[in-house]
């Protein structure tokens, strides 16, 4: 590569070049079709084709013929003085068309870059109402452990959502267990003695009885956003996010779909659809084929530590046997009732920095990744949620 073209000195040769020929030469017989032949070159230096022009070896060439220049013009040497201006006039062209050299592009964020980066304006707010709050038992060392649910906004699940508000400002859930842990799939909490009509907890009064139909909501054109790079054609024709919310679609319903922290509500067999006393929260592979068959309520946005790690269960489909191997549920709030909660925000599906941040998950293309992999499972994109500081 050869060295840079001055581009600021040639201009300033150039122009000396011409103040030159105006102050000595101006008179000369001749020499005006020259002045005017030097301003076509120079007005018209985009014309030039200068592909095959090495810039520094004109910059040298220039500098000798200015020297020779001057001395020629002194002589009255008006044919070599035509000779200089021309060549000094086609080096200035090459110069000032030279391209750019390209910007040094920097190595390619990764998703969780790109999510730090997000401006204010690409995060929203979550409210405290739409928040249900679980407190568990102290673990084995006495720490606190928080479980923190978004609950899922309109249209989806209303009548068991509803239910799920009831329950939690009468404080049904307080002193209730996690009685259900399978590896792999679910943990699941609420009355231990559920099962038994004798024993069971009592419901608060006015509880609905949602039907089936509500597992989905009926579809309307522009209902969710499809991102081109979302695979699915298994469980769902078309994935995208709506307002935040992963969901699948086809021509007439549209519904959310479960992926890892999914919160749904535990049912018996059809037709029974549950009443949200009984939930559970995925804690393996996104158990798709439950999509339209139990309602989905919400997700775990912090705290899914402390129920991943629970210890499985010792009966049949991760049940557990003793009521000592439970985990006792302290209480159960609306976020809105709990002091001192901290304020949640996620990162809006509609945004520039979810676009690029959907991408990357799809296309890793940061340092550790060797191909990229060309499209991406919707929930191998969950959506980012933060702590307001």
């Amino acid at each position: 590569m050869g060295k840079p073209c001055n581009t600021k000195g040639l201009s300033s040769l150039a122009s000396g070049a011409k103040r030159f020929v105006a102050r000595n030469l101006a008179e000369r017989q001749g020499f005006e079709p020259w002045i005017r032949f030097w301003r076509i070159l120079t007005f018209q230096a985009s014309a030039f084709d200068h592909s095959a022009t090495a810039p520094h070896a004109l910059e040298t060439r220039a500098l000798t013929a200015w020297k020779r220049f001057r001395k020629a013009a002194k002589a009255g040497k008006v044919g070599f003085m035509k000779h200089a201006v021309i060549l000094c006039a086609a080096l200035l062209v090459s110069c000032s068309a030279a391209p750019a050299p390209a910007p040094t592009q920097g190595p390619a964020l990764a998703p969780t870059e790109i999510v730090a980066a997000a401006p204010a304006a690409d995060w929203a707010a979550i409210a405290p109402s739409d928040l249900l709050v679980m407190d568990l038992a102290p673990d084995a060392k006495g720490a606190a452990r928080r479980v923190v649910m978004q609950l899922l906004p309109a249209p989806f699940s209303q009548g068991w959502i509803g239910n799920i508000r009831q329950l939690a400002t009468a404080k049904w859930w307080d002193g209730t267990a996690v009685n259900r842990v399978q590896d792999g799939y679910v943990v699941q909490w609420g009355d231990p003695d559920g099962e038994d009509k004798a024993k069971a907890k009592p419901l608060p009064a006015g509880m609905k009885v949602v039907p089936k139909e509500a597992y989905d909501t009926p579809y309307s054109s522009g209902f969710a956003t499809s991102l081109s790079l979302m695979q699915d054609g298994v469980y769902a024709p078309h994935v995208g996010f709506r307002e935040g919310w992963p969901v699948g679609w086809n021509a007439e319903a549209a519904w959310p779909v479960h992926c890892y922290g999914t919160v749904g509500v535990g049912r018996d067999y059809p037709p029974d659809t549950g009443s949200g006393a009984e939930l559970y929260t995925v804690i393996g592979q996104a158990p798709r084929q439950l999509d339209r068959n139990i309602a989905v309520v919400g997700r775990v946005i912090e705290g899914m530590e402390h129920l991943s790690s629970l210890p499985r269960g010792t009966g049949d489909i991760g049940f557990y046997k003793t009521a000592e191997e439970r985990t006792a549920i302290l209480r159960i709030r609306i976020g809105s009732d709990v002091p001192g909660l901290p304020r949640y925000q996620y990162l809006s599906t509609e945004s520039k920095s979810f676009a690029a941040y959907a991408d990357a998950r799809a296309n890793r293309r940061d340092s550790f990744y060797i191909r990229p992999a060309g499209g991406v499972d919707i929930c191998n994109v969950p959506v980012p949620v933060r702590r307001v500081r």
